[in-house]
C-alpha cells in the first residue's frame, strides 16, 4: 500500500512526464500540502527530482517527443562541440557579466567555466543552470517564464524586461545555423526574443556552434551576419568559409 508521500511523488512525475517544469507554489497547490512538505518531498527522491530555481524538474530521461528532441541533439558531434567550448571559455576574464545560450553546445561551455573565477553568469535554460548553479564562484541569474521541452529553456516578457536592464560583456549565442546569405537561425521560435534583447545589450557578441551548423538554414531567423563579433568554432571550418567570414569583418576563432 502506498504511503502518502508516495502518493504525491507519483503525482509529481505525472505532472513532469511531459518534459514540464512546476513551480514550488504550483506543485503545493496540485497536491494540496504545503510547500515545505513538497520541498521534504522532493528532497525524499534526489534520483527522481531536483530543485532548480524555484522550480521542480525530473532528473530522468525526457519521455516526451518534444524533450526528446533535445536529448537526441546531445549526442551529436560532441567532440566538435566541446573543442569550440573550450576556445569559448578561453575569452572570458575575471568579473565578466555573461550570457550563455540556450541549446545543445552551451552545457559544454558551462562545464568549461573557471571553477575559481568570479563571474556572473545569465541563462534561461536547465540543462545549462544545473551546471553552473554547482560551482560556488559564480554568480547566476536565471530567466523564467513559460518552460519549452524542445530547448529545456524559460521564456516570458518578464525575461525580456529584466534583461533590457542588465550589462552584459560578453554573450555566447548558439544557433542551429550560420548561413553567408541568410544570417543567423535556430529551431525554437521562443529563443529569438530573448537572442536578440542580449545581442542588442551585450557589448560583446560571440556565436559559438560546432562547424557542422556553418552553411545551414533553421526555421527562426534571428540576426543578420552583421549582429555578431566573433565566431567560435571547431578545426573542422573550411578554408571557403574561413574566407567568407573575413570578407564579412567576423573575428573566427578556431
Amino acid at each position: 500500500m502506498q504511503t502518502r508521500r508516495q502518493t504525491r511523488l507519483n503525482q509529481l512525475a505525472n505532472a513532469l512526464e511531459e518534459g514540464r517544469v512546476l513551480h514550488l507554489k504550483e506543485a503545493a497547490g496540485m497536491l494540496g500540502v504545503s510547500e515545505m512538505t513538497v520541498r521534504r518531498d522532493v528532497a525524499s527522491a534526489e534520483d527522481r527530482f531536483s530543485f532548480l530555481g524555484g522550480h521542480i524538474v525530473s532528473t530522468g530521461e525526457p519521455s516526451s517527443s518534444r524533450a526528446y528532441f533535445l536529448h537526441r541533439e546531445n549526442s551529436t558531434n560532441v567532440e566538435q562541440k566541446r573543442a569550440a567550448c573550450r576556445v569559448a571559455a578561453s575569452l572570458i576574464e575575471p568579473g565578466d557579466v555573461i550570457f550563455l545560450d540556450c541549446g545543445t553546445t552551451m552545457p559544454y561551455l558551462a562545464s568549461a567555466l573557471s571553477a575559481t573565477m568570479p563571474l556572473t553568469v545569465i541563462c534561461y535554460s536547465v540543462n545549462v543552470a544545473e551546471i553552473i548553479c554547482k560551482k560556488p564562484n559564480l554568480k547566476v541569474i536565471l530567466l523564467g517564464g513559460e518552460y519549452h521541452p524542445s530547448s529545456a529553456s524559460f521564456a516570458s516578457d518578464e525575461s525580456l524586461e529584466m534583461l533590457s536592464k542588465i550589462g552584459i560583456n560578453k554573450a555566447f549565442i548558439s544557433a542551429g545555423g550560420l548561413h553567408f546569405q541568410n544570417g543567423l537561425s535556430c529551431s525554437n521560435f521562443h529563443e529569438v526574443r530573448i537572442k536578440q534583447m542580449v545581442m542588442s545589450r551585450a557589448e560583446s557578441r560571440i556565436l559559438v556552434l560546432d562547424s557542422t551548423k556553418i552553411g545551414k538554414v533553421k526555421a527562426a531567423s534571428f540576426s543578420a551576419l552583421d549582429g555578431i563579433d566573433t565566431v567560435v568554432t571547431d578545426p573542422g571550418i573550411t578554408a571557403d568559409q574561413r574566407a567568407e567570414l573575413i570578407r564579412a569583418n567576423i573575428k573566427l576563432v578556431a
